[in-house]
């Protein structure tokens, strides 16, 4: 055997065949054009917002007192858009005041900031909720419930 020949070897012996070469190309391509595909059409614009994290006080009046029936405040945690809220209810009771923009002290809830839910003696009745929507509507979540009695 020539030591020559274990070194050079001849052109058959290649150690990457040129149809593995071809696949690694397409592949990175496809992988490449995925990626920019992505950017170009705004999909990675669309990632999922997050719920703020906020602790809520509810507060029940008493009837025929001349405090609101019912008054949600922001305890602490993430500031709020006050136009990315609503508050719903289950319940027969009516509520007078959905606490979104326009109805909190500010356009942006902070720790402090109260919404006077139910007012001038209508029933407290039902499950109160604080709903987010996130930005374009795209999810929503529950930030507090609250149980009338």
């Amino acid at each position: 055997m020539e030591l020559k020949h274990l070194f050079t070897g001849d052109d058959t012996e290649r150690a990457v065949s040129p149809v593995i070469g071809v696949i690694l190309m397409v592949a990175i391509t496809v992988i490449l054009a995925a990626v920019i595909g992505t950017f170009v059409l705004g999909l990675g614009d669309q990632v999922q917002q997050t719920s703020p994290n906020a602790q809520w006080n509810w507060d029940q009046g008493t009837a025929g007192d001349s405090s609101p029936d019912l008054t949600l405040t922001h305890e602490g945690g993430d500031s709020v858009e006050s136009a990315r809220t609503e508050v719903t209810n289950s319940g027969a009771g009516t509520v007078d005041n959905d606490c979104g923009q326009g109805d909190w002290s500010s356009t942006t809830i902070t720790a402090g900031t109260s919404c006077d839910i139910v007012n001038d003696g209508n029933t407290v009745d039902g499950t109160y909720r604080l709903i987010w929507t996130a930005e374009g509507g795209g999810t929503s979540s529950t930030l507090s419930t609250y149980e009338a009695n």
